[in-house]
C-alpha cells in the first residue's frame, strides 16, 4: 500500500476553491482551523441556535446558515455526528453547486447507505486517524497526522486529487495519507470502537481494578497498577512496535504478558469479536446508532451515568487530590 506525503500531492485542486466545514465540533473545528492556517478559504456552516457559533466566531472563522455556507461553497464537508448527517444532507443538498465535491471523515454515512449523494457531486473521504484535538495539536507543532482516502464518486475525474489536497492542507499529508474504502475505514473504524480499544481496553482495566479490590488492594494501588500503566505502553507500542514493547520490560512483566495475556484473549474473545464485526458489516450496529438518536440517547446516558458511579473513578479523583 502506498503511503502518500506531500511532496506527491498537487495543491492545485483547492487553490481559490471555498471550503464549507457542516459542523463545529472535534473534528470541524480542527479542520477549520488547520485549513484556514493552510490559506484555504473556509465558511462554517451551522444549524440555527448551534451552541458552536460563539466559538467559531471567536476563532475567526466565517460561519453561515448550512443553506447559505452549502451555495457558497465548492467542497461541502460533513462532519456532525454521523447519526445526524442524513438530516443535515437534506438541508444542504438543494443548495450544493452542480459539480461541487462533498466530503466526509468517516464512512458510514456513504457505507450503510444514510446518504445518498447527488450524482452530479464528486463524493470523497478524508479521515484522519485520531481526535480533532490532536490533529489540531500536531498540526500546530509542523506535524501531521496518518489518514485515510478514498472516493465514493468521481463525476469530475478530480475526486481522489481533491481528496489528496484536502488532506495535504490539514496538515496529514506530513505523517503520510493512505488509500483505502468508503466500506474499509467505516468497518475497522467501528470494530475498533466496539471491540478494543474504546470497548474492550476500559472493561478489562475496570475488571482489572475490581479484581484487585475484591482481592483487599486498595484502591489507588489497583487504579496505578491497572488503569496508571495504560500510558506507558501506548507510548512504547507507538514507538517500538509491539514485539519493540516486549523487548523493552523487564523478564518478569514479559513472562507475565506471555503467560496471562492468552488466557484472558483466547478463543472465545476472538470468537465474539467476530460477531461483533459481522453485527457491524451486516447493518445491525448502524440501526442501533440510528435507533439511539431517534430516542434522545437513553443508553448513551444511563452508561455515562454509570461510568461517573464506577469505584475505579472515585479512586481516581482519590489520586488527583
Amino acid at each position: 500500500m502506498e503511503t502518500i506525503r506531500d511532496e506527491g500531492i498537487d495543491r492545485a485542486p483547492l487553490e481559490g476553491k471555498r471550503v464549507a466545514i457542516i459542523g463545529y465540533g472535534n473534528q470541524g473545528r480542527a479542520q477549520a482551523l488547520n485549513l484556514n492556517d493552510s490559506g484555504i478559504d473556509v465558511v462554517v456552516g451551522l444549524r440555527d441556535g448551534s451552541p458552536s457559533l460563539h466559538g467559531a466566531q471567536a476563532d475567526g472563522i466565517a460561519t453561515a446558515s448550512l443553506a447559505e455556507a452549502a451555495a457558497s461553497a465548492d467542497i461541502v464537508m460533513l462532519l456532525a455526528p454521523d447519526e445526524v448527517l442524513a438530516a443535515i444532507y437534506r438541508v444542504v443538498e438543494p443548495h450544493c453547486r452542480e459539480g461541487a465535491a462533498l466530503g466526509f471523515s468517516h464512512g458510514l454515512a456513504i457505507r450503510f447507505g444514510f446518504i445518498a449523494p447527488r450524482p452530479d457531486l464528486d463524493v470523497f473521504m478524508l479521515a484522519p486517524k485520531g481526535p480533532g484535538t490532536a490533529l489540531r495539536s500536531l498540526y500546530l507543532e509542523g506535524k501531521g497526522m496518518v489518514a485515510l482516502y478514498a472516493v465514493a464518486q468521481d463525476k469530475s475525474g478530480q475526486a481522489e486529487a481533491i481528496a489528496l489536497a484536502y488532506g495535504q492542507a490539514l496538515g496529514c499529508g506530513r505523517a503520510g495519507i493512505l488509500p483505502s474504502t468508503f466500506a474499509e475505514e467505516c468497518e475497522a473504524d467501528l470494530f475498533n470502537e466496539n471491540a478494543v480499544v474504546w470497548g474492550a481496553v476500559p472493561e478489562i482495566l475496570i475488571a482489572g481494578f475490581d479484581t484487585l479490590v475484591a482481592a483487599g488492594v486498595s484502591d489507588e494501588v489497583a487504579y496505578m497498577e491497572c488503569i496508571g500503566e495504560l500510558k506507558l505502553i501506548a507510548e512504547l507500542i507507538e514507538a517500538r512496535g509491539i514485539a519493540g514493547m516486549r523487548e523493552a520490560i523487564s523478564n518478569t512483566a514479559e513472562l507475565g504478558a506471555v503467560l496471562g495475556g492468552p488466557r484472558i484473549v483466547d478463543d472465545g474473545v476472538r470468537a465474539r469479536m467476530k460477531a461483533v464485526l459481522e453485527d457491524i458489516r451486516d447493518g445491525r450496529f448502524s440501526e442501533l446508532l440510528s435507533d439511539e438518536e431517534a430516542s434522545a440517547y437513553p443508553r448513551l446516558r444511563a452508561a455515562r451515568e454509570k461510568a461517573r458511579s464506577l469505584r475505579v473513578e472515585r479512586a481516581r479523583k482519590k489520586l488527583e487530590g
